[in-house]
């Protein structure tokens, strides 16, 4: 009796069976890169997902003494009491107002400073440049607002400049309209340089073949970047626009929280310092809870609502 020899057994099995080995063989193979993947999956798990149990708290009149399981149900209890409040409806205004106004006004500068830092040809000029725009991103929200209200005072260096004119110093920071450029500015300062990378390393992947044969037909810079540069960096914008409008409801606590003062209170508390302050300092968690429960939600709505815009033109994110 002659025994089948391995490829005339191979070729009596069916398609499936054969899709079947493959996969186990290409199982096998990255089994390696499964149990790299394992800390990343544990990381997530203890430190993103299972805080994400605490939410419980929202709807519960939580105190010490009971814990959190213990503590009795209000149901949406917490929520009544945060919305029948008259300031929790001008803290979400003025959280949403700052950060749209962040969004759109500071997501172009990252962008315009890659290309412009591509285009740029002198090797020395270029690193300088990337140095002196990525040095603020290290830089804590402490050190930058020290420096912008050192700045920006009615005794600081702006108002000494400009004191031969105008006589009598400017409050920058005492007024809603002023203080709302500064944080903005300097909002734009601080990641403009740190967000470039990401477009720089998108440019990167552009054909160079591209430029030259627009050069050798008469495009010039402003038509290259136009119908090259863009078109090119276009999924990696929208990603990262996808990515930015889920945090829309996160203004900055840090920022935020030492640039403001009494003045322009109207206009700077947001949710993250009204957290803060009745979370921390006055013990109301559930309260706190029920915020950032709502925070999320209307995050996770923008998200869903900004892919499906981008997915109708073909540049979603899932």
């Amino acid at each position: 009796m002659r025994l089948d020899t391995a490829e005339e057994t191979a070729g009596r099995r069916t398609p499936l069976q054969l899709e079947r080995k493959v996969d186990r063989k290409r199982l096998q193979q990255n089994i390696p890169y499964f149990l790299m993947f394992i800390p990343v999956i544990a990381y997530f798990a203890i430190f993103k997902y299972a805080p994400m149990g605490g939410l419980v708290i929202a709807f519960k009149d939580y105190n010490f003494a009971d814990g959190v399981f213990g503590s009795p149900w209000v149901g949406f209890g917490q929520f009544e009491t945060l919305f029948s409040n008259p300031q929790t409806l001008q803290i979400i205004r003025n959280t949403f107002v700052l950060s749209v106004l962040s969004l759109l006004i500071g997501f172009p500068f990252p962008i315009i400073l890659a290309i412009l830092l591509n285009e740029a040809r002198r090797m020395w000029f270029k690193r300088w440049v990337q140095t002196f725009v990525y040095l603020p991103h290290f830089l804590s929200w402490v050190i930058v607002s020290g420096m912008v209200i050192t700045i920006f005072a009615t005794e600081g260096v702006i108002n000494d400049l400009l004191a031969p004119w105008l006589g009598e110093p400017i409050a920058f920071l005492y007024e809603q309209g002023s203080w709302l450029t500064i944080f903005i500015g300097s909002g734009i300062w601080k990641g403009a340089g740190w967000g470039a990378i990401i477009y720089l390393a998108a440019l990167s992947s552009i054909d160079p073949s591209l430029y030259e044969s627009a050069s050798i037909d008469g495009a010039n810079k402003f038509r290259q970047i136009a119908h090259i540069t863009l078109p090119g960096i276009a999924p990696t914008i929208v990603i990262v626009f996808i990515l930015s409008v889920g945090n829309v409801m996160e203004v900055g606590f840090d920022q935020v929280y030492t640039l403001q003062n009494s003045a322009v209170f109207s206009m700077s508390e947001v949710i993250s310092t009204y957290t803060y302050k009745i979370g921390l300092q006055r013990l109301q968690f559930s309260l706190t809870a029920a915020m950032g429960f709502f925070e999320s939600i209307i995050g996770l709505i923008l998200v869903l609502m900004t892919n499906a815009v981008a997915r109708r033109f073909g540049q979603g994110l899932w």
